[in-house]
């Protein structure tokens, strides 16, 4: 699931998750063998005693305390495997959560991708309408000059008329 993220960092935080549940479990592996060898150690270490030793009370003695040791022993190996199932479960609950968040950073970033496309159509719109406001401004100038140019002209043909007619 790791190497399927399309982020770097989503990648490397799973596998490093997957790395560090690894080695839990692997440590647990280390630990229950060495109970495991522990307890065969302690169980010929009695049984030597007893043997040498002999007697039946010191194997009755020998029995019980095998069995509360087994019964340690297996309540620990429970123990330590109800640990490792709850660890399973935190870290399946974390890689759902990763992916979720992973899901809805890639919408964001999508919707994000059309903002910015709706962004860039507005700002060349808007840098189109401002040239040609420009180009209007400059054409109502140069009507406007035309105009009173025109005006001017006949006004001094209408005085320059009315003062010929005169003299």
């Amino acid at each position: 699931m790791g190497r399927e993220q399309d982020k770097e960092s989503d990648k490397l935080a799973l596998l490093s998750e997957v790395d560090r549940h690894r080695r839990q479990m692997l440590s647990n592996q280390t630990l229950w063998k060495k109970a495991n060898l522990a307890s065969k150690l302690s169980l010929d270490n009695l049984e030597k005693e007893s043997l040498l030793y002999g007697g039946d009370s010191v194997r009755k003695v020998t029995k019980e305390g095998l069995a509360q040791t087994s019964s340690d022993i297996t309540e620990s190996l429970m123990s330590i495997d109800q640990m490792m199932s709850q660890q399973v479960t935190q870290s399946e609950e974390s890689i759902t959560m990763l992916a979720t968040s992973s899901q809805a950073v890639l919408e964001m970033n999508d919707e994000f991708k059309a903002m910015t496309g709706t962004i860039q159509l507005g700002r060349k719109l808007i840098t189109k309408y401002n040239r040609r406001e420009l180009t209007d401004k400059l054409l109502i100038f140069l009507a406007l000059v035309l105009f009173l140019t025109a005006v001017f002209y006949i006004c001094k043909k209408r005085l320059f008329f009315l003062q010929t007619r005169h003299n």
